[in-house]
Parts: structure tokens; sequence; C-alpha cells
């Protein structure tokens, strides 16, 4: 397991475990991102990643996407 800031861009990556407050566990699970699903990262700007996950691209910050386990 690894982080989602690590993955490869272009390349399918699924979620392994999603960690933190639940309060934010929970934000990230409306946002799309569940144990089990795909993401795949699209580009790195400035450290945030635009990823696609169930079909909508989404912006997440580094410091989320160090909480997504693939």
């Amino acid at each position: 397991m690894m982080p989602l800031t690590l993955a490869t861009i272009g390349e399918d990556n699924t979620i392994m475990k999603i960690g933190d407050k639940p309060e934010v566990k929970k934000h990230l699970e409306n946002l799309g991102f569940v144990v089990g699903g795909n993401v795949k990262v699209i580009t790195t700007m400035g450290g945030n990643l635009i990823v696609n996950v169930k079909e909508t691209r989404v912006g997440i910050s580094q410091e989320m996407a160090q909480k997504i386990m693939i």
C-alpha cells in the first residue's frame, strides 16, 4: 500500500484504505473515494491532484491525497 500522492499519472488504482478522522473519511466518501473503488490520477499541480473517481474529475489537496491508500 502507498498513498495516492505516489500513484503514477494515468494508471488505474484501487482504493485499499481511507485513514483519518471519521468526518474527513465521510467527506472523502461523499466525493466518491470508497474502499474497493477505482481512482486514476489525471495530473498534479503544485502538489494537489486532479483525479478521476466514479467517472468524475475531482481536485483534492496533497494533504487529503496522503490519507487515501492504494
